[in-house]
Formats: structure tokens, C-alpha cells, sequence
């Protein structure tokens, strides 16, 4: 998808500067893209720590306030996907007719990536749960270093 946006945007682009037109649904498209893309890639930034967080109050305490208060953390995360997959998906349907401008499709194909995303994250979430709430890790990844993009 987003190679997809990319190549839309550059067309795009070009089009603008070489011939004065552009791709009418270019602009719609690539925005549509940008919002499945977040959504979709949310959870796998969770799991592996890459979302902003504050850590240092649980760091700071004894182990099991520390355990404590990161089951505090999952939990208050896990009733937020849940509350927004199910208030989302109320959206989706609500859009359901409504239609876009440029590609005449319906709405609710958009938003559907908010209660798709929320669940996803949730899942998410409850992959790294364990591990999280006993020592405060995240799964470890090779591409992502929250902790060597934090000193930046």
C-alpha cells in the first residue's frame, strides 16, 4: 500500500509539472492508502515498542508496583481498542452510503480500517502483554529500536 501511495503521489507529480493535469483521484486515493496504512501498521509499532511512552515511573518503583502499574497500562490500552473498534465500527456503518468524490466508492471501505486497526492492536497488544507487564519488554525486532531512537 504504501509503495502503491508513493508511485500515485509521483505520478502525480510529474503529471502536474509536465502536462498541467493530474491524476484526478490521485489525491483521494493515496490519502485512502495513508489511513489503511497507519491503521494497519499501529499494532506492529506496539508490539515492538515503538509508540510514544513514558516509562519512567514504573522503572522508578520496586518490581511489583512496577508489574503493577504496566497491568494498569494494558489494561486501560486494551479497553480503549475495544471501546474505539466498537464505537468505530458504528461509524462504518453509519458511512455506509455515503460515497467518495473522485472514486465513487463507499466510505465505510475507508473507516473500516479503524475497527480493523483497533482490533489488530488489540491483538497486538495481547501478544506482548506478558512479557511487557513482567519485565516491561517489548518483542524484539531488527528494524526497530525504540530505545536508540529515543537518545536522537
Amino acid at each position: 500500500m504504501l509503495l502503491t501511495m508513493a508511485c500515485i503521489v509521483f505520478a502525480n507529480v510529474v503529471l502536474r509539472y509536465t502536462t498541467g493535469g493530474s491524476l484526478v483521484w490521485g489525491d483521494e486515493v493515496s490519502r485512502h492508502l495513508m489511513i489503511w496504512v497507519t491503521f494497519l501498521g499501529s499494532g506492529l509499532v506496539l508490539r515492538f515498542g515503538g509508540h510514544v511512552a513514558v516509562d519512567s515511573l514504573h522503572a522508578a518503583v520496586r518490581p511489583p508496583l512496577g508489574r503493577a502499574i504496566r497491568a494498569v497500562i494494558v489494561a486501560g490500552i486494551a479497553i480503549f481498542c475495544i471501546a474505539m473498534a466498537y464505537f468505530s465500527s458504528l461509524y462504518v456503518w453509519a458511512t455506509r452510503f455515503q460515497t467518495t468524490a473522485a472514486t465513487d466508492i463507499s466510505i465505510a471501505w475507508i473507516y473500516l480500517a479503524m475497527p480493523i486497526g483497533f482490533l489488530l492492536l488489540l491483538l497486538h497488544l495481547l501478544f506482548i502483554a506478558p512479557s511487557f507487564i513482567a519485565t516491561g519488554s517489548y518483542a524484539p525486532s531488527d528494524e526497530l529500536d525504540p530505545d536508540s531512537a529515543a537518545s536522537l
